[in-house]
């Protein structure tokens, strides 16, 4: 802001005895005081325009001085978002490569070939791979199968495909109580410790009742399952909704058992990763397969993983990039 000066008031002279002095000094004092007053004016307005450019030097200093510490501010404030978002960047790229670490680790862990057991996962989802012979069609292969243990509720589990190893299963099932024994169909694969467990925990064996002849084989007449699932029916255990899923195809009766919850679904040999699955080195009824599986496992959502009974997991995202080359 500009301040205008105010010029000083000026004082009066003495007068004389002689009018001729009074004159004179009269005319002088005109004279002097026009000449005061115009040296005067000449020094006020001098002063008026030394002041206005002082005011305005100051002025114009502090708005550049404004101007420098709002830019410095600017340049602090930029420097701060910068160290800030290059903070941001490396959260996220931390996140990211942690993210990236845990899927390279579960892939790793998920083509693991040999027996053992993997997991529980984040949902609860404990894998236990056990080694047993398989014969079929008059020939025997030696395999690995999955056997999956599904967290229901803080205090149970349900046991999927139980495979060659009832005291391995066990060992990870603990002191939790079975509720259930869902096969996805009668091969011995999936059945053959479903009778030691469910005799051990007194939990229920489900099964799709054209599975009962090939149920026999392995475990005679007299032990029948408890509980009959077919395809489009659903049941619930703990805090567990199951879907039960019509997959025929490598035999009459196969089905899985869909938890949209935990987006997962336990297809037995229905799919296995990037492949039909096989049964015996064979496919019994291809076209069935294939239909079973491009109606009701390519048509979960897209993310939703598959469980299956042998070999690692896949998702029915990828399979269905895959489905044109197997038709």
């Amino acid at each position: 802001m500009f301040w205008k000066r105010k010029p000083k008031k000026q004082e009066g002279h003495e007068a004389t005895d002689s009018a001729v002095e009074v004159a004179e000094d009269t005319e002088k004092e005109v004279d002097a005081a026009g000449s005061k007053d115009t040296d005067t004016e000449e020094t006020t307005e001098k002063a008026a325009t030394e002041d206005r450019s002082t005011d305005e030097a100051e002025a114009t200093g502090s708005e550049e001085d404004g101007t420098d510490e709002a830019e410095a501010a600017d340049e602090k404030a930029d420097e701060a978002d910068s160290d800030e978002s290059a903070s941001d960047d490396t959260d996220v790229k931390a996140d990211a490569d942690e993210k990236a670490a845990k899927t390279e680790d579960s892939e790793e862990e998920d083509e693991v070939v040999e027996v053992g057991v993997t997991g529980p996962d984040a949902d609860g989802i404990t894998r236990v791979r056990t080694a047993g012979t398989f014969e079929f069609d008059g020939e025997k292969s030696e395999i690995i199968s999955n056997t999956w243990i599904v967290e229901a509720d803080k205090d149970g589990v349900v046991v999927i495909d139980p495979a060659h190893d009832a005291e391995a299963i066990m060992k990870v099932v603990g002191d939790r109580e079975v509720y259930l024994v869902a096969c996805t169909n009668a091969y011995s694969p999936h059945i053959e410790s479903a009778l030691a467990i469910a005799e051990e925990t007194e939990a229920d064996i489900a099964l799709h009742p054209r599975e009962m002849r090939a149920w026999r084989r392995v475990h005679g007449a007299e032990h029948r399952p408890e509980i009959e699932v077919e395809g489009g029916g659903s049941f619930d255990v703990g805090d567990l909704h199951i879907d039960v899923l019509p997959l025929p195809g490598t035999s009459p009766g196969t089905v899985g058992y869909y938890v949209s919850q935990l987006g997962a679904v336990f297809g037995g040999d229905t799919l296995r990763k990037g492949e039909p699955g096989m049964v015996g080195g064979i496919y019994i009824d291809y076209t069935t397969q294939l239909a079973s599986i491009g109606e009701n496992l390519l048509t979960l959502p897209p993310d939703t993983r598959i469980l299956p009974d042998r070999g690692p997991s896949t998702t029915v995202e990828a399979e269905s990039r895959n489905f044109d080359a197997w038709v």
